[in-house]
C-alpha cells in the first residue's frame, strides 16, 4: 500500500529561502511522503536546505526544479493549494483534514498534488485557479500564519492518518473515474477561450473572470477523459462552422 505515496507530491512555488525546502523534505519524510516539486525557487540547491532536511537529503536530490506551476502538476487529476487569504472568486475549499481524506484513495489510482505558495505572498490567483480546491489549515483567526515547513507537516501528518486508517481496514477504495490530468484540462480552457472569443462572446479587451469562472466549474466537475473529448469535439465543431 505504500506504493500509492508514489502518487502523491508536495509542490513548493517560488520559495524564496532555501532552509525551508529542506525544512519541508524533513516533515514529508517522517510521514513516508518522498515527492517534492520546486517551481521557481529562488535558491536551490544550497546548502541551508540541505542543512535544515536532516535526514531527508535524499528527498532533495530527487526534487524536479520547474518553470511553471503548470509543468510541476501536469499530470495531476487532483490538485489542492494551501491559502489561508479569501479570495475575491471563491474557490471551492477544504480542511486540511478534508483533503487528506481525498488524497488517499484517489492516489491509488492517480497523482495527486498539495501546493504551497511563496512564504510571504503564498498563491496568486492564478495559481489557486490551477487547483481543484483551495486547502485551509484551521488556526487562529487572530494569526492564521504558518510557517511553510509547519503547513507541509500538518498536511503530511492528514495524509498519513488517513493511510493508517485505510490500512487497518485492510483496503483503499480507488476512485473508478477515468479522470482528466490538469495538462488536459488546460488544453480545454485554452481550446474554450479561442472559440469563445471566435464567436465574439468573450472580449480580450475586458474578459473580467468569465475563463477563471469556467475553470473553477470545469475543475468542480472533476471531468473524465471521455466527457472532456465531447467538449472539445463540440469547439472544433463550433470552429469549423465559423470558419
Amino acid at each position: 500500500m505504500l506504493n500509492l505515496f508514489n502518487n502523491i507530491r508536495i509542490v513548493l512555488v517560488r520559495t524564496s529561502h532555501p532552509g525551508n525546502i529542506g525544512a519541508a523534505a524533513r516533515a514529508m519524510k517522517t510521514m513516508g511522503l518522498q515527492h517534492l516539486y520546486l517551481v521557481q525557487p529562488k535558491f536551490f540547491p544550497d546548502p541551508a536546505a540541505v542543512a535544515r532536511a536532516k535526514q531527508a537529503e535524499d528527498i532533495l536530490n530527487n526534487a524536479p526544479v520547474v518553470a511553471t506551476l503548470a509543468e510541476a502538476i501536469a499530470d495531476c487529476c487532483l490538485v489542492f493549494g494551501a491559502s489561508a487569504r479569501p479570495r475575491d472568486l471563491v474557490w471551492p475549499s477544504v480542511t486540511a483534514a478534508q483533503a487528506g481524506q481525498q488524497i488517499i484513495p484517489a492516489a491509488a489510482q492517480y497523482p495527486v498534488a498539495v501546493v504551497f505558495g511563496n512564504e510571504r505572498t503564498g498563491l496568486t490567483n492564478t495559481e489557486i485557479q490551477q487547483c481543484h480546491y483551495q486547502l485551509t489549515i484551521p488556526a487562529d483567526p487572530v494569526y492564521r500564519s504558518l510557517n511553510l515547513a509547519a503547513a507541509v507537516q500538518v498536511m503530511a501528518y492528514e495524509i498519513y492518518q488517513n493511510y493508517l486508517a485505510a490500512a487497518n481496514q485492510s483496503s483503499i477504495a480507488p476512485e473508478p473515474l477515468d479522470l482528466a490530468n490538469m495538462r488536459e484540462l488546460n488544453g480545454l480552457y485554452e481550446h474554450l477561450e479561442q472559440v469563445l472569443m471566435q464567436i465574439k462572446y468573450l472580449d480580450p479587451a475586458q474578459p473580467g473572470q468569465l475563463m477563471p469562472r469556467l475553470q473553477r466549474l470545469y475543475n468542480r466537475a472533476r471531468l473524465e477523459k471521455s466527457e472532456l473529448n465531447i467538449l472539445r469535439g463540440i469547439l472544433t465543431a463550433v470552429a469549423k462552422q465559423l470558419a
